[in-house]
């Protein structure tokens, strides 16, 4: 399917997550502004009872910034339900349990709750939630790629819900199946399910359903061959989409159109396409639909031979390719789980048929049976140990290597950027790069030489990690390839291993971080430990930058921006940050920055400086 999986996904939970609440039909989104309004409240802790049940609910489905958190709630909602022995809210609780461990990734503890949430539904009598839980069931054995599994609990959560009056969840449910069918190439029961499914959020006018309908239809007549019509409908569910700003779906309808005009050999209006999706995805931070058109924009360029730009888009892809989760030990899992349920079912039809015949004939084969039993057990139990015995041995042996594994790439990781630890583990070597634009950053203590004469080694140590612990931290929050120090002085850079726009933007953000923190170190110097001033010298400009050396590697940068750089700094004033003119045609427009002047530079001439003092804007 051309579609992307995890788009499928998105769409499976977006649906379980809106009939999260169908008690109440008229809310439906999550909202994190209530979930921390709401928190006030329970840390007053003097709801009870069935009030309490609900604000964990509320606090549960609303939380979305912190999913660990949200499953604390879920829990809390869970033992509470059981201790008052509500079932009810026992359903609620696993339910969005279940949801979050989806969200987390954690398929197999996901299904689990879900069949929790059933049964407890179940018990309460509450048919649509039963209907609901199921239908989560069905989706989480979709998106292992379960078909047969998946099929069968759609079906019962269709039966079930076509008892209730909830439509909502009766078309979200037809809505799944139909896509479940998609996939598996059974298209006119895709159609009948979408078409049925359609209607329903047609009459009650939730648009966000029919346009996710429209789109799949789409994609079925595709799929047959009609792209005239599948086009029609796909441009349909976008239109729709666009209003509600559902700008993730959106992108992959986007790259769908994409791939029909692909088929029909139009490459132009492919790519604009493509671009588009790119476009959205990029304004509205959509990481997954970002690497997504990067690769389809990627494919494009190769299939016209413009192998520089692909290869430009499959960097871009590579950089925000989220990891796969495994799924194939939580498809074992999975299936051992559903294996359990029908030889139970079995053994309860294998006893209603029991008839006298049967039973007589038992009676008289009941004495082999138990020796035979008995021999088998035996020979299973040590089978078992002896299996056991291995796996133990296999998993500790693997978990040892894993841990080595983990603590070198760590260790790598911390010595060079993750690009370039990658092609040095892949090749032995790594090709140095030039980079046409970087801003380099250079800080230095003033009267270091001085204090250090004087102070212990271990004091003098103490206070450049002080420092130094911090400009890391700082490097870290924008993103920035922190370089090398040498002495007192600290050199870093933005811009690499991957080329961006906003570079010198983020590194004299970081600069005036820096100067906060060290003037603000000095002021509340409370241990009476030794502190400094610092200079900061910023320029932008070409680069090359590699790594050198054959054991110890060090990741470094060279070229005349870094000379000016250093430049910048040595004539620079203690608490002050100077820039270059090159940095500053740059950043002129976001910061209030003050000209000094031509200024002599060894080696370099006159030069142009200037003090940043403040953004214009506040950040």
């Amino acid at each position: 399917m051309i579609l992307a999986t995890d788009f499928k996904c998105f769409v499976k939970i977006l649906f379980s997550v809106c009939l999260l609440f169908f008690q109440r039909a008229s809310i439906f989104a999550q909202n994190q502004k209530v979930a921390d309004s709401l928190v006030k409240i329970y840390q007053k802790n003097k709801l009870e009872n069935s009030e309490k049940l609900e604000l964990l609910r509320n606090l549960s489905f609303n939380e979305v910034n912190n999913l660990e958190l949200s499953l604390k709630y879920a829990d809390e909602l869970i033992a509470l339900s059981k201790l008052e022995k509500n079932y009810l809210y026992l359903h609620r609780g696993y339910y969005q349990k279940g949801n979050k461990n989806r969200l987390i990734g954690d398929l197999n503890k996901a299904l689990n709750d879900f069949f929790k949430s059933a049964e407890a539904a179940s018990k309460a009598k509450f048919i649509t939630g039963k209907g609901v839980a199921y239908m989560s069931i069905a989706d989480v054995y979709s998106i292992m790629g379960n078909a047969n599994n998946a099929e069968v609990y759609y079906t019962k959560s269709i039966d079930l819900l076509r008892k209730t009056k909830d439509s909502i969840a009766l078309a979200s449910a037809l809505l799944n199946a139909g896509d479940e069918y998609s996939k598996n190439k059974k298209f006119n029961l895709a159609l009948k399910h979408f078409e049925e499914a359609r209607v329903i959020f047609d009459k009650t006018n939730y648009l966000i359903g029919t346009g996710y309908t429209l789109g799949n239809i789409g994609m079925v007549y595709t799929k047959q061959g009609d792209n005239e019509l599948g086009k029609i409908y796909i441009t349909k569910a976008i239109k729709i989409l666009e209003k509600l700003k559902d700008f993730y779906a959106m992108s992959e309808y986007l790259l769908y159109m994409s791939d029909i005009y692909l088929t029909q050999n139009d490459w132009t209006t492919s790519l604009r396409y493509a671009k588009r999706s790119l476009d959205l995805a990029q304004k509205y931070g959509l990481k997954d639909q970002i690497s997504n058109s990067n690769l389809k924009i990627s494919e494009l360029y190769q299939k016209a031979g413009n192998h520089k730009e692909s290869f430009t888009y499959y960097k871009n892809y590579i950089k925000y390719r989220d990891s796969v989760t495994n799924l194939k030990s939580v498809q074992q899992m999975a299936d051992m789980r559903t294996n359990y349920e029908v030889s139970q079912k079995q053994i309860e039809v294998d006893l209603l048929e029991k008839d006298s015949e049967i039973q007589k004939l038992k009676e008289k084969k009941q004495q082999n049976i138990i020796y035979a039993t008995a021999i088998s057990l035996f020979l299973i139990l040590i089978i078992t140990i002896g299996f056991y015995r291995r796996y133990k041995f296999i998993k500790m042996t693997n978990a040892i290597i894993e841990e080595e594994k983990n603590r070198s790439n760590t260790l790598l990781l911390n010595i060079l950027p993750e690009e370039t630890a990658l092609e040095l583990k892949k090749n032995g070597k790594v090709q140095a790069k030039k980079f046409e634009s970087v801003t380099v950053l250079f800080t230095d203590f003033e009267k270091f030489t001085y204090y250090a004469d004087k102070l212990s080694p271990e004091k003098l140590v103490e206070s450049i990690d002080f420092y130094f612990s911090k400009f890391d931290k700082i490097m870290e929050k924008y993103n920035l390839e922190k370089i090398k120090t040498v002495g007192d002085a600290y050199m870093c850079a933005g811009g690499l291993p991957f080329p961006t726009g906003d570079h010198a933007y983020r590194v004299v953000l970081a600069a005036l971080e820096i100067t906060r923190f060290v003037n603000a170190s000095k002021e509340l110097n409370v241990g009476n430990q030794t502190r400094f001033k610092v200079r900061i010298g910023i320029n932008t400009g070409p680069i090359v930058a590699g790594v050198v050396g054959i054991k110890k590697f060090s990741y470094d940068i060279w070229g005349d921006t870094v000379n000016i750089a250093s430049r910048m700094e040595s004539n620079s004033e203690p608490g002050k940050i100077n820039i270059s003119e090159c940095t500053y045609q740059i950043i002129k427009n976001d910061f209030d920055c003050e000209y000094r002047g031509e200024i002599e530079v060894k080696n370099k001439g006159m030069m142009k400086m200037y003090f940043v003092n403040s953004p214009i804007f506040s950040i």
